[in-house]
């Protein structure tokens, strides 16, 4: 009796081991094997969107690539010269990556051809053009990011109203954005230019005033989609608000394609500027930005002084490149559709 009792609390050890299958089934091949905890399926972490996300982006090398070039611009733009050290020290910033402030006159000769001493040649005022270039990084990618901001701070209210809210608001929304569209985006930002006249936070604000028209179209299209998905329907009747619903549920949800559109439009804004610039209505000078400097000096002077026209150029060809191939591949990889890679 006590042998077939000891017989039994054996089989439960075994059984709550997991060494034994319950019910006494007849154990097949494999069975008898003691299940590790950390190896089960059960225990295993899900994988999130943007945790696969970032795997797949950065399985993609053209996405890398266009990274890499970002980063190495970003760089060149915060480390031009030591603001960071010169703001708490109550100082002026000295030139870090840059030899020379930006306006620093008749440092080489005038017009110099690209050299081992002026890596970029110099500009007709003799100033270095490697560190204008620099300089112009800074304010280039400022104003492309800056804009961008405020046409997403315009874009995304309005887009999220007409989504959500639909009816008169929705209908309201889109003639709006109707009347917008039907006015050159590059005219309405010269008249806008013409009556604030050039300067720094002009041009930005005059490119972000005119580039929510697609950011509306995207977030309304988003939340016309999403308002219709069995999770909101779910919130809606655990009692939750109009409110709540956007800010925890659809606009969560319609983060990917908007952070792609935001990466996709700091080049065309960057362009824009250049294109304001070109057209005498952009940054004063002397603060430089690539697309003054081309319009300026460059294009004035190509047939003499073709390294004028050919380095801004070049640096505003790259950045359109390096933000395009992150974009895209942000888009590939934020897509919930995409499962290969």
């Amino acid at each position: 009796m006590a042998t077939a009792l000891e017989a039994e609390a054996d089989k439960d050890r075994n059984v709550a081991a997991g060494e034994v299958p319950a019910g006494g089934a007849r154990a097949v091949p494999g069975a008898l094997r003691k299940i590790d905890p950390a190896s089960s399926v059960f225990s295993r972490r899900e994988r999130g969107l943007y945790r696969d996300a970032v795997r797949r982006f950065f399985k993609n090398k053209l996405a890398i690539a266009g990274l890499i070039l970002v980063i190495i611009l970003v760089i060149l733009a915060v480390f031009a010269d030591d603001w960071f050290l010169a703001i708490p020290l109550g100082r002026e910033a000295e030139p870090l990556l840059a030899k020379y402030h930006y306006n620093d006159v008749f440092v080489g000769p005038s017009g110099a051809f690209p050299s081992r001493e002026w890596w970029l040649g110099t500009d007709l005022a003799g100033r270095d053009f490697y560190s204008r270039i620099v300089y112009g990084a800074r304010v280039s990618l400022s104003i492309g990011l800056l804009a961008q901001l405020i046409a997403f701070s315009i874009g995304i209210p309005l887009g999220a109203m007409a989504g959500w809210r639909g009816g008169r608001i929705d209908f309201g929304v889109m003639r709006l954005v109707d009347v917008m569209s039907a006015i050159p985006v590059l005219l309405f930002a010269f008249l806008i230019m013409a009556r604030l006249g050039p300067g720094y936070w002009n041009v930005m604000l005059a490119i972000g005033l005119t580039s929510w028209i697609a950011v509306t179209r995207l977030t309304r299209a988003q939340f016309l989609s999403l308002r219709e998905k069995e999770f909101v329907e779910a919130a809606q009747s655990y009692g939750a608000g109009g409110w709540r619903i956007v800010r925890h549920h659809l606009l969560p949800n319609s983060l990917a394609p908007i952070i792609v559109a935001l990466t996709l439009g700091i080049p065309i804004a960057i362009f824009a500027e250049a294109a304001l610039s070109f057209l005498g209505v952009g940054i004063n000078p002397p603060t430089p930005s690539w697309g003054q400097m081309l319009s300026r000096d460059g294009l004035a002077n190509i047939n003499f002084f073709w390294h004028l026209a050919l380095f801004p150029a070049l640096m505003i060809a790259i950045t359109m490149l390096g933000f395009t191939l992150m974009g895209d591949g942000l888009r590939d990889a934020l897509d919930p559709y995409m499962l290969k890679g």
